[in-house]
């Protein structure tokens, strides 16, 4: 049996490696197709469950049909089948379908027993989820109660993925005050239910209507708002879709703009059918006149890595001694990044394709170096980058189909014929990886990983950057053993001078070690290279390879845990230090590290946002000091620190996703992303997850009256937000984007302050109002804005749609922090009624230099509560009584003294004789 140890290691990688990827839907004539379902490895083999996923997908066609006014539905889905399954013969060879680009994962759940389906969400409103997350138990129907139909689920979660709604509850504030009273976060607010609370102790259990606090006049934590099971209300979906009368999205006429919701915080308050009518989906289609087909399903099965490096070794390739450093990453690709099993094969290709290596499997270090042998070690001709892909097909197809094939496409040359073998590419069914390399590299080079689900990377000729080994290191397989998955610790680069020495460490942590290899490049002599175990002892028995410019040492079995020490000493040269490693155990997740920016393509000066997502398991690391490193086509770099503070470009805090605006463009053309991550004496793993995008969990059910509960959700334990320490160093490379537009320098000021997230209201003293908020920056979140606005109003959509002629604060006070600073301000409202009962809305605008404005912040709320006064107590007549006392002189027995002072009191006293 497998442990669950291992399941999380499994889906963790899974999850990791597909979140910040490219999806393959496609809609067709109001039909989805290519949608990728994955099944998790780990997942036990169960012939059943192919039928269940093909059950929730049919099921969820004709309802996301209805609830679409007939614009939308399922036409085909891909099921992707692990490759420890079983073979058959209806199962066929995945093309461009990979974990790596799967819409939906099914995966044992992150912790036993907890079924939520949901989605990962790292954009904005509007813009389209990661991924969508269910369990076998709640595909196999076990979890009905909870979270209704898995088809109506389904659409719930593809409204996540596709059009960038969100939930329309909250398990964080589940009521909230609106004109003194206490109502339910729900959508649309016909929905019908009791507020209750239940309290459970020693086996028995009793329910309660709920109770506002008689200070703050709000109801306890424990509240819940229980639905009827029989209602009449049809909205809304993202609130409740397994209610059964529920077919509907909330409309701009039903949706309830004052709920503390998700969809209103991040939507601008607006209803989740009008994100969707905004959605580039709805606008290219028109409703249907007849009723849709049911899907479709196809069974596809991982089967062995097949890969084929096409090495450009055109004479450009002598500039920057190109040839000699693409020899270097080939060698850190060939030792390292590729898995055992794997079968690869070699082309180089000038204005001709010459075939380097037939495929070979790798099963040994034997065979590794006879690829090593094989590539290319001279430069001349022109550029064909057609003639070196057709020349890989032709390769493969000696041994397999092209089908689900990838092609490592490394050049620096211009090729105006390139588009030539576009349709050829499309219907190999490969998946082409493009490295560009220089700034001279084929223009619709990106084209062929975009089209196939490609990585795209760029390396400059800034040797010190580590560029191309970088690329090469980032293309570990999609599909391949996780156990053998590389994973870069370290990579860096200096120009030294005078036999300078370049001291630094790299953490080994208890995660890696296995088959960890230290390589270390140079653009001259070999240089001194000194390296320490955590221990202290030297570390000898580095490769040298002079001719090359390289030497590595791979340190047999499991690298020892701790901090490694190196130093390096060289003269007038250029050294790059890269130190990759292993997963030390089958059933003990590694802390990994995911990259990505939000766009292939950025157009100045709309901004571009930096992802990086930290993960070991399943579970978030927090507090990690993360920074990006990206590189222009003219070799200027900028570092970014990432952030995962809720705030800015960041969706939620603490959810391991660090992010920020990238607005420093410099020159048009080819941008690399690469990213540092240190887990130190602050980072941890977050054991308490921010509410996910997902169906809401049905604590219970109203019906006939009664209510009949359902089991308690599983949650994290609350008492250990800390989390445990956890100390690691990441490198990540996230591809390449490419920017247009830019202006020459100098650059003109065109970035306004970010919009502010994050803005909460609460009442403070006596009627003062206490705001807080993370403030933005001159350019998005950078810098330090000039001024704020803050209005006022008794009416939220007045705030919302008249924000300028809102009421506004007096903030002459004011004075903006830097970015991401928090920031405090009191005040007592003026000019406007605030009574008990009251609500006022509270809205935020940031100001720049140039008068740049951000758009309005997220509505805050204050309701008024002003408790009611203890009634006083009605004097009774002063009319005497005798005191009357009753004693008895048995032993043993109590005195009970009854004294009657005045009427309408009793006092009991019970003594003992």
């Amino acid at each position: 049996m497998v442990s669950f140890k291992t399941s999380v290691f499994i889906l963790a990688l899974h999850l990791l490696e597909g979140a910040l990827s490219n999806s393959l839907i496609q809609l067709n004539n109001n039909g989805y197709e290519g949608i990728v379902i994955a099944i998790d490895p780990d997942v036990p083999e169960d012939e059943a469950l192919i039928q269940q996923i093909k059950d929730m997908v049919t099921q969820a066609s004709p309802y996301l049909f209805e609830a679409t006014e007939k614009r939308f539905y399922f036409k085909n889905v891909n099921i992707l089948i692990p490759e420890n399954w079983k073979t058959k013969p209806e199962y066929v060879r995945p093309k461009l379908e990979t974990y790596k680009n799967a819409d939906i994962l099914v995966a044992e759940p992150n912790t036993p027993g907890n079924d939520e389906p949901y989605t990962e969400q790292i954009r904005k409103c509007g813009e389209k989820g990661e991924r969508i997350y269910f369990t076998p138990d709640f595909l196999a129907g076990k979890k009905l109660l909870e979270y209704g139909p898995q088809g109506r689920a389904f659409v719930h979660e593809w409204a996540h993925l596709r059009w960038g709604v969100f939930d329309e509850y909250n398990n964080d504030q589940k009521f909230y005050l609106s004109e003194g009273k206490n109502k339910a976060v729900k959508c649309s607010g016909a929905i019908t239910g009791k507020n209750v609370v239940r309290k459970c102790q020693g086996g028995s259990c009793i329910t309660k209507t709920c109770r506002p606090d008689r200070v703050t006049g709000q109801y306890e934590e424990e509240c819940e708002f229980i639905p009827d099971k029989q209602q009449t209300e049809e909205a809304s979906i993202m609130f409740a879709q397994s209610i059964d009368s529920v077919v509907e999205f909330c409309t701009e006429q039903n949706h309830n703009k004052e709920a503390p919701n998700m969809q209103n915080q991040k939507c601008n308050l607006r209803s989740t059918w009008e994100v969707i009518r905004d959605s580039e989906d709805y606008k290219k289609t028109t409703p249907m006149n007849t009723q849709p087909p049911k899907p479709t399903f196809s069974l596809l099965q991982i089967g062995q890595r097949i890969v084929c490096l096409v090495l450009d070794k055109s004479g450009s390739m002598l500039t920057g001694d190109r040839l000699n450093r693409l020899k270097q990453a080939g060698q850190l690709f060939l030792l390292q990044t590729v898995e055992q099993g794997s079968w690869v094969g070699m082309v180089a290709f000038d204005s001709a394709a010459y075939v380097k290596s037939e495929l070979i499997q790798i099963r040994s270090s034997t065979d590794r170096d006879v690829l090593i042998r094989s590539l290319p070690t001279a430069a001349s001709g022109g550029t064909s980058i057609c003639s070196g892909l057709r020349s890989a097909f032709t390769v493969i197809k000696k041994k397999y189909p092209t089908d689900g094939s990838e092609i490592v496409l490394l050049t620096d040359g211009e090729d105006n014929t390139i588009s030539g073998c576009f349709n050829e590419v499309r219907q190999s069914g490969a998946i082409i990886h493009t490295v560009a390399l220089g700034p001279s590299a084929a223009a619709e080079l990106e084209k062929l990983s975009e089209m196939t689900g490609g990585l795209q990377t760029y390396a400059s000729d800034q040797v010190q950057n580590n560029g191309l080994i970088d690329a090469f290191g980032a293309l570990s397989s999609g599909n391949g053993a996780l156990s053998q998955r590389s994973i870069q610790l370290e990579s860096k680069g200096w120009t030294l001078q005078n036999s300078q020495w370049m001291n630094g460490t790299v953490i080994v942590d208890s995660t890696v070690g296995n088959d960890t290899l230290f390589l270390i490049t140079w653009t001259k002599q070999t240089p001194q290279i000194l390296l320490w175990d955590p221990s202290g002892k030297k570390q000898d028995g580095f490769l040298v390879d002079a001719q090359t410019k390289m030497a590595y040492l791979q340190i047999p079995g499991t690298a020892k845990v701790g901090i490694w020490h190196y130093s390096l000493q060289a003269s007038s040269q250029t050294l790059t230090l890269t130190v990759t490693s292993r997963p030390s155990s089958a059933t003990l997740p590694p802390v990994t590290v995911t990259s990505k920016m939000n766009k292939d393509t950025g157009k100045f000066p709309s901004p571009m946002i930096v992802y990086a997502n930290i993960r070991q398991g399943a579970v978030p690391i927090v507090r990690a000091n993360v920074t990006a490193l990206i590189e222009s086509a003219n070799g200027k770099t900028i570092n970014l620190e990432l952030l995962d503070n809720g705030a800015g470009a960041d969706a939620t805090k603490n959810d391991g996703v660090y992010s920020r605006y990238f607005t420093a463009y410099d020159a048009n053309g080819r941008y690399s992303l690469k990213v540092w991550a240190l887990g130190g004496i602050n980072a941890a793993r977050q054991t308490v997850i921010p509410q996910q995008n997902g169906a809401v969990y049905i604590r219970g059910w109203i019906e006939n009256g009664e209510i009949k509960w359902n089991p308690p959700r599983p949650e994290n334990n609350k008492n250990d937000l800390q989390g445990k320490q956890v100390c690691f160093s990441r490198t990540s490379s996230g591809g390449s984007f490419v920017a247009s537009s830019v202006p020459v320098a100098p650059i003109p000021d065109l970035f306004p302050p970010c919009q502010i997230t994050d803005l909460k209201a609460e009442i403070q003293g006596d009627k003062l109002i206490n705001l807080t908020w993370t403030a933005p920056g001159d350019d998005y979140d950078h810098g330090r804005a000039h001024k704020y606005i803050i209005r006022i109003s008794t009416s939220i959509l007045d705030l919302r749609d008249k924000f300028d002629s809102s009421l506004q604060v007096n903030t002459a006070d004011l004075i903006p922090k830097d970015a991401n600073s928090e920031e405090v301000f009191v005040f007592k409202p003026e000019n406007i009624t605030f009574e008990n009962g009251t609500d006022l809305f509270l809205a935020v605008q940031a100001v720049d230099k140039v008068n740049l404005k951000s758009e309005i912040s997220n509505i805050a709320r204050v309701s008024l509560f002003i408790p009611p006064q203890a009634p006083p107590e009605t004097p009774h007549p002063s009319v005497p009584c005798p005191d009357i006392s009753i004693n008895t002189t048995i032993p043993g027995i109590h005195i009970l003294k009854i004294m009657w002072k005045w009427i309408g009191e009793l006092h009991l006293s019970v003594g003992s004789n």
